[in-house]
């Protein structure tokens, strides 16, 4: 399944972050596109939508960030634009990635091969002023 929206207000970031809990049952969710264009605000309605009670905020220089909601559910949040593989090692990424806990992965470029094999790929981009997102959900099984 794809899904496809063009914006021009960050308020319907809201509708689209109740379309992706609902609609998908990944829980890894990969970040695509240049700074700027919105990733981090994304991350943030979505946690929103999940009821995170933590401030969330751009982990750019701690690499993860970790918020809880009102369930008390974990949720991981990476940006990966600062590391290297040796890096993403050491912060143990696979326990946060293989578990049952929602991932929001900035610059998952940066992970290349150690992906699991579901997950969902967003791509963000500019375009006339409006954001682009494309939505799609990966299995690689």
């Amino acid at each position: 399944m794809e899904l496809n929206f063009e914006i021009n207000n960050e308020n319907e970031l809201d509708f689209i972050s109740n379309e992706i809990i609902e609609k998908f049952k990944s829980k890894v969710f990969l970040f695509y596109g240049e700074m700027g264009v919105g990733k981090t605000t994304f991350i943030k309605r979505i946690c929103k939508h999940l009821n995170v009670i933590d401030v969330v905020s751009s982990p750019t220089f701690s690499i993860v960030n970790q918020y809880v909601n009102d369930q008390d559910e974990f949720m991981y949040h990476f940006d990966f634009y600062r590391t290297n593989k040796n890096e993403i090692f050491d912060i143990g990424y696979e326990e946060y990635l293989f578990s049952d806990s929602f991932c929001f992965i900035e610059w998952p470029e940066r992970l290349e091969n150690l992906l699991p094999n579901k997950y969902l790929e967003i791509k963000m981009k500019l375009r006339d002023g409006n954001r682009v997102i494309r939505i799609k959900e990966i299995n690689k099984l």
